[in-house]
């Protein structure tokens, strides 16, 4: 493993960076607060390397979304080594403590990677395409969730005058026409983009000859993925999406039932239950492994979960074969 000598954590706010570099060998800190744009960040890296060896450094933040794009963008195309890590976990590694600000989040975020370096999982930037499609699928998102909004009108059209009613239905279904007209255009340009990258049109191809797996599903899990890039096996990809259960027991005394965690992507959690229900239609094999679990006494939920991890596997074993997936249950005798 890489030895590092400075240790940079930086608390990601959306105007500003807090900047905390720590000396591995002294253990003294320097605090330091730049505006979080591009060229600010540039610019410090810019000097930092003249005053310490930049492939000594180890950059580490929390995951804060979109306000960490600059950061991102800028270490990478410096080659920078950086890590990104979940708020929770960091947070749960200081212990009891008492208040808080953005200076001493830096400075936690610094001692965290010093001690923890054998986790280090070191922060790829996703492809151009890969990037477009998280924000088109972002946006469709939101217009899904505007669309069931402005459609709960409908609710109140028998307690409400009819000639009220008509004039706000009018500028209501303009609105939802609009809305629908707007997640038609986003959809198109998923596909386009899929279309254009010759090694996402084929995974697509490949996650949809999968019985259950229609296209919404298969362009979350390129994105949730990064293009099969982000996991080593579908094992790992099951922990992520919360369908990977774990024992829950101490000693002899606490003997919980085995569940699943609910830190988890709670979007592709979602999509792989409908997606699990919809196999129970169109996939013989697996309608059959939920009859014969029901049988044996099976909780549903249990027996649907284990669906739901076989989906996964079948998903990365095509995209690692390249070959479409082939039902082997109807040439069984």
């Amino acid at each position: 493993m890489k030895k590092y000598l400075f240790y940079v954590g930086i608390d990601v706010s959306k105007a500003k960076l807090d900047i905390n570099i720590l000396d591995s060998l002294t253990l003294k800190s320097e605090h330091f607060i730049i505006e979080n744009s591009i060229k600010s960040i540039s610019i410090f890296i810019k000097k930092l390397n003249k005053k310490i060896d930049s492939e000594s450094a180890l950059f580490c933040c929390e995951n804060t979304g979109v306000y960490t794009n600059y950061l991102s963008t800028v270490l990478v195309n410096l080659y920078q080594d950086l890590w990104i890590v979940p708020a929770i976990e960091i947070k749960r590694s200081k212990g009891i403590s008492r208040g808080k600000n953005d200076k001493t989040d830096a400075k936690d975020i610094s001692y965290y990677s010093y001690r923890n370096i054998d986790k280090l999982k070191l922060f790829t930037l996703s492809s151009i395409d890969i990037q477009k499609l998280k924000i088109l699928y972002t946006e469709r998102e939101k217009m899904l969730k505007a669309l069931l909004l402005i459609q709960t009108t409908k609710e109140s059209k028998a307690f409400t005058n009819k000639i009220i009613f008509k004039e706000v239905s009018q500028v209501n279904q303009s609105l939802v026409k609009s809305i629908k007209n707007s997640i038609s255009k986003i959809e198109l340009k998923i596909k386009e983009v899929i279309k254009s990258n010759e090694q996402l049109s084929k995974q697509a191809q490949l996650i949809k000859s999968i019985p259950g797996l229609g296209e919404q599903t298969s362009v979350y899990l390129i994105i949730a993925t990064k293009g099969f890039t982000a996991f080593k096996n579908w094992r790992q990809f099951a922990c992520y999406s919360g369908v990977a259960p774990f024992e829950y027991s101490s000693g002899s005394s606490v003997k919980g039932r085995t569940r699943v965690n609910h830190m988890a992507d709670k979007k592709m959690k979602s999509l792989l239950q409908m997606c699990a229900m919809t196999t129970l239609k169109y996939d013989p094999q697996l309608k059959e492994y939920y009859s014969k679990k029901k049988a044996e006494g099976k909780n549903s939920m249990l027996v649907l979960n284990n669906i739901r991890c076989k989906l996964i596997s079948r998903v990365f074993a095509v995209i690692a074969r390249e070959t479409p997936y082939i039902n082997t249950y109807k040439f069984a005798s």
